[in-house]
C-alpha cells in the first residue's frame, strides 16, 4: 500500500470520526482529489450529507457522532460505486492515526491529485501536438495548452500558492529528450520561405517581427535566415553568394551545418517564388506544435518526480510552458489577430540607417580600372544620429 493510500484512508477515517473536519476541508479538498474511486465516492456522500444537514455534521463539539453518520455515509456512496461495505468503512477509522490531523492527511491527498493531474494533461497535450504535426493543425494543440495552463492555476490557488513560473535548478531539470522527427513537408516550407526572402529580400520585412530561427526545425536553415538578418542589417545586398559568405563568416560550413551547394541551391532565385509571409507562418505553426511537446515531456518528467513540492512543481511546470506561450503569441501576430510581441531577439524589423547602407555599399562597390581605393580621411567622422535599430540573429 502506497503512502498516498494510506493519506486517503486517514483522511477518510478522520472524517468518520469527527464530521467537524470537513469544515477545514471541504473548501479545497474535493471528491476528484482521490485516487481510488471508492474513497471518492465516500468523501463526495460525507459533502453531500453534510449540505443535507446531517444530525452528525450539526452536533455540537463534544457530542457522541451517531451510528447513523457511517451507515448512511456507505449508503450514499454506494449509489456512486459498487463493492462498499460497512466493514470497509470500520477499516478506514481504523486505519486514522489522529482524526484532528485531518487537514495534513488533507494536504497529501492534494499533493498526490496534484502530480497525477499535471501528469494527466501534460500527457494529452502531447498527444494533440503528436496529432497535429500529422495532420498540419494546431488547433488543439492550443486547447490542450490553455486546459493544462488553466489546471496548473486552478491548482496552484487550492494548494495555496500564486501560479507563477519559477526556474527550476539544474538539479531538478530534467534531461534533453531525443530530436523530434521532423515532416518533410515542414522542412519543404523553409527552404520555400528561405528562397522567397533571398530572391526578394524586401519580404524579410513582413515575417521579422513575428519569425525567429528557433522557429526553423532544420539548424541549417537557421543560420541561413542569421545570414540574411544579418546582410539586412547592415545594408548589404543578398544574394547567392552574399549569403553563401556570411555563412561562412559565422562558421556553419567549417562546422558541418551547411554545405556551399546547399546554400547556393535554397537561395537560387529561379528555383522559388511564393509570398514569404505565407511560409513564416507555416513554419511558425510547425514551431509551434514542436515546442508543446517538448514542454509536454519537460512537464511530465517534472510531475512524475514525487519529490517536488506541489508549489515548486507548479511553478517549474509553468515556467516550462514559457515558451509555448511565447510562441503562440507570435503565430497570432502572424495571423494579425494581435500586435506583434516585443522583439528580444535578432532580426531587424525596419530598415537600417541610410549611413550604414551607405557605408556598406561603398565597400561593396568595385573601383574603376586603374583607380585606387580611398584613403581613409584623418578627420573624425561625425558621429551618426540615434536612431532605433535591431540587433541581427548573431
Amino acid at each position: 500500500m502506497t503512502p498516498l493510500v494510506q493519506a486517503e484512508q486517514a483522511v477518510l477515517g478522520s472524517v468518520f470520526l469527527d464530521p467537524a473536519q470537513l469544515d477545514h476541508l471541504s473548501p479545497w479538498l474535493r471528491p476528484e482529489h482521490f485516487s481510488r474511486p471508492a474513497h471518492a465516492a465516500l468523501y463526495a456522500a460525507m459533502l453531500k450529507l453534510r449540505a443535507d444537514a446531517h444530525p452528525a455534521t450539526t452536533g455540537k463539539n463534544g457530542d457522541p457522532i451517531p451510528l447513523s453518520w457511517v451507515t448512511d455515509t456507505v449508503q450514499e456512496a454506494g449509489t456512486r460505486t459498487r463493492g462498499l461495505t460497512a466493514s470497509y468503512a470500520h477499516s478506514l477509522i481504523s486505519a486514522c492515526p489522529r482524526p484532528t490531523h485531518a487537514p495534513v492527511y488533507g494536504r497529501m491527498v492534494l499533493e498526490g491529485a496534484i502530480h497525477r493531474s499535471v501528469t494527466q494533461h501534460a500527457i494529452r497535450l502531447h498527444q494533440a501536438a503528436r496529432a497535429d504535426a500529422v495532420r498540419g493543425g494546431v488547433e488543439e494543440t492550443v486547447h490542450h495548452a490553455q486546459v493544462l495552463a488553466d489546471v496548473l492555476a486552478d491548482l496552484a490557488h487550492r494548494w495555496g500558492t500564486e501560479p507563477q513560473p519559477v526556474t527550476p535548478p539544474a538539479s531538478v531539470t530534467p534531461s534533453s529528450q531525443q530530436p523530434q522527427s521532423v515532416d518533410e513537408q515542414v522542412l519543404a516550407d523553409e527552404e520555400f520561405l528561405l528562397g522567397c526572402v533571398s530572391a526578394r529580400p524586401e519580404q524579410l520585412l513582413d515575417v521579422v517581427d513575428w519569425l525567429r530561427p528557433g522557429d526553423f526545425a532544420d539548424t541549417g536553415h537557421q543560420q541561413i535566415y542569421r545570414a540574411l538578418g544579418a546582410l539586412h542589417h547592415r545594408g548589404e545586398p543578398i544574394d547567392q553568394l552574399t549569403v553563401l559568405w556570411e555563412t561562412q563568416r559565422r562558421g556553419a560550413l567549417s562546422d558541418g551545418t551547411l554545405d556551399a551547394e546547399r546554400v547556393l541551391r535554397i537561395c537560387d532565385p529561379l528555383s522559388f517564388s511564393g509570398v514569404a509571409e505565407h511560409f513564416g507562418e507555416q513554419v511558425v505553426q510547425a514551431s509551434l506544435v514542436r515546442t508543446a511537446a517538448a514542454s509536454a515531456r519537460q512537464v511530465r518528467a517534472l510531475a512524475d518526480d514525487e519529490s517536488l513540492a506541489p508549489g515548486r512543481l507548479i511553478g517549474y511546470a509553468l515556467h516550462a510552458l514559457g515558451p509555448l506561450d511565447e510562441v503562440r503569441r507570435r503565430l497570432r501576430a502572424a495571423s494579425g489577430t494581435e500586435p506583434a510581441p516585443p522583439r528580444t531577439g535578432s532580426l531587424p524589423a525596419a530598415a537600417p540607417p541610410e549611413t550604414r547602407i551607405d557605408a556598406a555599399r561603398s565597400r561593396s562597390r568595385p573601383y574603376a580600372t586603374g583607380a585606387s581605393a580611398p584613403m581613409a580621411s584623418a578627420a573624425p567622422h561625425a558621429p551618426a544620429p540615434d536612431r532605433a535599430t535591431r540587433r541581427s540573429p548573431s
